[in-house]
C-alpha cells in the first residue's frame, strides 16, 4: 500500500495525532513498512503518479479542498482525517484513526464520487485548475458598493442579482458558504447546482436549485471596475469585461468514507440535529 499524506501545517498539538497515524500504518503494513531517512515529498500534482493508492488529508475541510488541485483527474481516492473544527468533508475523526487505517488496508470502505464545478472564461483564470469541489462565487471587492449580476441558464435569462455576490455551489458545497448565506442542504449524490445570492438587495430573491447539466453564465455590472472570482479557497480579481460561465466538470473527486459514516450521520453530528440544546 502506497499512500501520500498532505497537510498545510502540522500544529504542535496535532503532532501526537500524526504520530498515531504513522503508528497505525506501521502496525497494518508490518515489517514491510520502511520509512527512509530521505523520505520523498511532493509539491505539485505531477509529483503524484499511478502508484499512489490513497491521499490522506490531515486537517480540516480547507485542507481537503487543497487536494482537488493535487489529485486533479488522476482518480486518486482522498481520505479526510479531521484535525480541524467542523469537518463536513474531512469527516473521519482523530479517534477513528485505527478504524480508518484498517479500512484502507482491507479495502473495506466506501468511495463517494463528488462532482466538481468548472469555470470557463474568455481569459485565463485559476491557471490549469479552473475547477473546484465546493463552489464558484462572484463577490464585490471589499469597499465597493453592491454589484449587479445578470445570470443566464443555457443562454436564457434567469435573474439579475443586486447583491454583494453570488454563489454557485455543488451538492458538496451546499453545506459550506452557500449554507451560511441561507442556501439549502443538498445530498452529495444530487446532480444539481445551488445558486445562492450573498446579501441580496431585494428580499424576495431566494436560493434556487438547478440541474447541473445547465451552463450558467454571468454578466457583471457595478461602480467599481473590478470584482472577485472565487473557486473554493482560491480567488482572482478580474475586471467587469470578463465573460464567465460555469458547468459541471467532466471528472469527479473520489472521497473515501467509512462504511458506517454516511451523510445523515454527518448532518446530525455536525449540525446537532435531533438534539435538545435548550438546557
Amino acid at each position: 500500500m502506497k499512500v501520500a499524506i498532505y497537510s498545510r501545517v502540522i500544529e504542535y498539538e496535532q503532532q501526537s495525532g500524526v504520530q498515531r497515524l504513522f503508528d497505525e500504518l506501521i502496525e497494518q503494513i508490518g515489517s514491510a513498512f520502511v520509512l527512509p531517512s530521505d523520505i520523498g515529498s511532493f509539491r505539485e500534482s505531477s509529483d503524484l503518479d499511478d502508484s499512489i493508492e490513497f491521499l490522506i488529508s490531515l486537517g480540516g475541510d480547507g485542507t481537503l479542498l487543497d487536494t482537488v488541485s493535487l489529485v486533479r483527474d488522476k482518480n486518486i481516492p482522498v481520505v479526510g482525517i479531521n484535525f480541524g473544527r467542523l469537518g463536513f468533508l474531512a469527516s473521519i475523526g482523530k479517534e477513528e484513526l485505527a478504524t480508518a487505517v484498517t479500512a484502507l488496508a482491507n479495502r473495506t470502505f466506501v468511495v463517494d464520487k463528488r462532482s466538481l464545478i468548472h469555470l470557463d472564461a474568455n481569459r485565463p483564470l485559476f491557471g490549469d485548475v479552473p475547477y473546484g469541489l465546493n463552489e464558484f462565487a462572484i463577490h464585490k471587492t471589499d469597499t465597493s458598493p453592491m454589484i449587479k449580476i445578470h445570470t443566464y441558464l443555457n443562454g436564457e435569462f434567469l435573474n439579475t442579482y443586486w447583491a454583494d455576490g453570488l454563489i454557485v455551489a455543488t451538492p458538496t458545497g451546499s453545506t459550506g458558504y452557500s449554507l451560511s448565506c441561507g442556501g439549502p442542504v443538498v445530498f452529495p449524490e444530487s446532480t444539481s447546482f445551488v445558486i445562492t445570492p450573498v446579501a441580496p438587495h431585494n428580499l424576495n430573491v431566494r436560493p434556487i436549485v438547478v440541474p447541473d447539466n445547465n451552463i450558467i453564465s454571468f454578466e457583471v455590472e457595478g461602480r467599481a471596475e473590478n470584482f472577485i472570482c472565487v473557486l473554493d479557497s482560491r480567488k482572482e480579481i478580474v475586471d467587469k469585461q470578463v465573460q464567465l460561465a460555469v458547468r459541471s466538470e467532466s471528472f469527479t473527486l473520489s472521497l473515501i468514507r467509512l462504511n458506517e459514516n454516511n451523510f445523515l450521520q454527518t448532518l446530525r453530528g455536525k449540525l446537532s440535529w435531533g438534539l435538545d440544546t435548550r438546557n
